[in-house]
């Protein structure tokens, strides 16, 4: 008897990425119990020499997924790569850097509303927003309000879930503090913490030849990303993937 006769075949895991698939399999996703949709919001900016630009994205459409797929009854919309990242002219914060790209807020928040409003329509009962970039927290939260709002008295509910980004201010600071990571090092923009969670994401966006190099305001990095590596970004991972799946949970529990 052959391999392929004997070996038992095995169903290949769900694809959870919204723009993967055919409006049918949606349909029937939907059907079988698939009420979530997850935004994820990531941002297109510089992230020092040592980062892709799309360093949000990557890891909102990576965290995304597998906090989809670890609730098993949840799709993921395509990335939000557009946001508000400050002034185009003059220049300033990120924008002072070539390739970062900077919309209106009221641009932003109305993208975000289509796009919950599009998947209220097809059926959808809990809109999940997560965002990978601080700067637009609050817009998120504002969106996630105006929409519960408009859908009062309805079975459909806005969530906006700000475990997500919180966790990487918080826990996971700590856990590399625990690493014996100082501050310094660990940073706020391109440190340690954020360029491992890109390595244990998508390490192929990392230029790791530009690490030793990468260090300094005058790069656009506040922190030192020296000493980063995927391993210290896994503690970030399992972090973000087992708070967010939490806090959606209590979201849904709370709104069912």
């Amino acid at each position: 008897m052959g391999l392929a006769a004997s070996t038992p075949a095995r169903a290949a895991p769900p694809n959870v990425s919204l723009e993967e698939l055919t409006w049918t399999e949606v349909r029937d996703a939907m059907k079988a119990g698939t009420t979530t949709i997850i935004l994820p919001v990531g941002g297109t900016e510089q992230s020092g020499p040592q980062m892709a630009l799309g360093k949000h994205n990557a890891r909102a459409r990576v965290l995304a997924g597998r906090i989809a797929a670890t609730l098993g009854d949840a799709l993921v919309a395509p990335v939000v790569a557009y946001v508000p990242e400050g002034s185009i002219s003059p220049p300033s914060g990120h924008m002072r850097y070539p390739g970062t790209i900077s919309i209106s807020d009221s641009a932003f928040k109305g993208l975000l509303e289509g796009a919950a409003r599009s998947f209220r329509q097809a059926g959808f009962r809990h809109v999940v927003l997560i965002g990978d970039h601080g700067g637009y927290q609050n817009e998120l939260k504002d969106v996630a309000a105006a929409l519960n709002r408009e859908w009062a008295g309805t079975a459909a509910r806005a969530h906006f879930i700000d475990a997500y980004y919180k966790v990487t201010q918080t826990a996971y600071v700590q856990a590399l503090r625990g690493k014996g990571l100082s501050d310094a090092a660990i940073g706020s923009h391109a440190g340690v913490a954020d360029t491992s969670l890109l390595m244990a994401t998508d390490p192929s966006m990392v230029r790791t030849d530009k690490l030793d190099s990468a260090g300094g305001s005058a790069t656009g990095i506040t922190g030192d990303p020296r000493g980063s590596s995927a391993a210290l970004g896994q503690l970030g991972v399992d972090q973000i993937v087992a708070e967010t799946v939490a806090a959606i949970r209590k979201a849904r529990q709370e709104h069912p």
